[in-house]
């Protein structure tokens, strides 16, 4: 069965994409896309991002004292593909783990579909920002200018991941498109070994089997620790 989905955070790169499906997805097409109303917020103590239903986060904005949001607002940019296998899902929905539920929405192209094939492939070393730059198709660094809503494309049906965590772990702030790829960019740019290490955390997350694993930063009232603050990070799986 071919499946089509809804990226908005990690897996917005193809290499990403790629390194989680474990192939190169020559039979996928992908392209620019939006969803409306919907909101993307920061989960604390995390990198990645979670994208809610406006009808459930506007609780969010209401408990900050914020008002109602424009309708240009409850939009979450992303790249829509097409051509995924049913083991391709299967390896999405451990990667995404169990803070995410999939869902079906319907999301509008902002472009045409073009081969993955198409975009860089991945590589053992570091690719250049030229390389990179290969890529501006589907993750440009400063988004072009959403259309009109009323003049969007027909939408097309996709699976998204929706957060299902609890909302006290999420950031009443939207995150917008841009700061997102701004701030994620060493990740598919590359930086030497740091994105090498993020590739093993993509298959970590694989061998943890779906489960979450919860980080934060905790007093333990002893400055005779490592770093001499009273601090210490601790970690949790949870099923």
């Amino acid at each position: 069965m071919s499946h089509s989905a809804f990226f908005y955070g990690t897996l917005l790169h193809p290499a990403i994409l790629r390194r989680v499906i474990g192939h190169e997805g020559r039979q996928l097409e992908i392209c620019p896309a939006v969803l409306l109303e919907h909101t993307r917020h920061k989960i604390r103590n995390a990198d990645y991002p979670a994208v809610l239903p406006y009808s459930t986060s506007r609780t969010l904005f209401q408990q900050s004292g914020r008002g109602d949001l424009a309708p240009e607002e409850r939009t979450v940019r992303g790249t829509f593909v097409r051509g995924l296998s049913d083991r391709d899902i299967s390896l999405l929905d451990l990667f995404e783990g169990d803070e995410y539920t999939r869902e079906s929405v319907a999301v509008h192209p902002l472009g045409p579909l073009t081969p993955l094939s198409s975009h860089s492939e991945p590589r053992a070393s570091a690719p250049t920002p030229a390389d990179a730059a290969t890529d501006a198709y589907v993750v440009p660094r400063t988004a072009p200018e959403l259309p009109p809503l009323d003049a969007l494309p027909p939408p097309l049906s996709a699976e998204t991941y929706i957060y299902a965590g609890p909302l006290s772990q999420l950031s009443p702030e939207l995150w917008s498109y841009e700061d997102f790829v701004r701030e994620n960019a060493w990740k598919w740019v590359g930086r030497g070994a740091m994105d090498e290490e993020y590739y093993v955390e993509v298959d970590r997350r694989r061998e943890m089997d779906g489960k979450t694993l919860y980080t934060a930063i905790v007093d333990t009232g002893d400055s005779a620790d490592a770093a001499g603050d009273g601090k210490a990070a601790v970690a949790e799986v949870k099923p």
